[in-house]
């Protein structure tokens, strides 16, 4: 996993939010309470997702401890939703900054979420990791398993209806768009689903199903379904899937080109 300096990073997202608080007074409030009056990144990450997910079951002091308890117990948590910014920054036209995934966008909040769903999830508090899942669904229309595996450097694009099951595994610098379900084929138990290597770019609508194997910088077609192994550098369309050609991008995960590659 790349290292990223947060204490730059969080520099930089002041400044940002600071920069934004005076072009537009009308967000001083928001900005103040998520950004200005925090004192680091973790509280910052804290204020704003804890008050996304409160309802009448779930307090903020709560999940505060829930996410302080893992910041705290593993700081590569931190390195990775950098990194997850960064991502969304970089190949997201609509995303001028690193601050606006932070405020506006629901696929990285999500992600930030499931980094703590995770983490409760190996510490052994699977109730308390299941319910969390529960809430991101309910809140973000993403329903992620906390057992799943995700590396760094991921943006989940638009994120409705983005759906991994149990033992998927999305490895690092994958870009995942809309209505994508990385699921198992059936009521089979055990290893069950996709394992996504890194650069793989998903399109929209995509399903991939079952204990396959998209091997590294694939690019699958929108609306494809997919249901055996994707060498890498391989393009795949539709239903089923089937080979389209070679990639031409040398990382179609960072291109995001939909493009099929003849």
């Amino acid at each position: 996993m790349e290292e990223i300096n947060l204490k730059s990073h969080w520099r930089e997202l002041q400044n940002l939010a600071a920069e934004l608080k005076n072009n537009e007074p009308a967000l001083t409030v928001l900005l103040n309470a998520t950004v200005l009056d925090r004192k680091s990144f973790a509280e910052c990450l804290i204020f704003r997702i804890t008050r996304k997910l409160v309802n009448e079951t779930a307090s903020i002091k709560v999940l505060k401890s829930g996410f302080e308890e893992a910041f705290n117990s593993d700081p590569a948590i931190l390195n990775s939703i950098a990194l997850d910014m960064k991502a969304v920054q970089e190949r997201d036209p609509a995303c001028p900054d690193i601050l606006t995934p932070l405020l506006y966008l629901k696929g990285f909040q999500a992600l930030v979420c499931y980094r703590l769903s995770h983490f409760l999830w190996i510490a052994g508090r699977k109730d308390f990791a299941r319910y969390l899942q529960s809430l991101i669904a309910e809140k973000f229309g993403v329903d992620i398993h906390p057992a799943a595996k995700i590396g760094s450097g991921i943006l989940l694009d638009h994120a409705t209806s983005f759906v991994a099951g149990e033992t998927a595994i999305i490895e690092d610098s994958v870009s995942i768009l809309h209505e994508v379900t990385l699921g198992g084929t059936g009521k089979e138990r055990g290893d069950r689903h996709p394992k996504i290597r890194s650069g793989v770019l998903i399109g929209a609508g995509a399903k991939i199903l079952g204990n396959v194997v998209i091997g590294e910088r694939a690019k699958i077609g929108a609306g494809s379904v997919v249901v055996r192994d994707v060498p890498p550098l391989t393009s795949v369309a539709g239903v089923p899937a089937r080979v389209v050609g070679k990639t031409i991008d040398d990382n179609p995960a960072l291109g995001m080109c939909q493009m099929l590659d003849d």
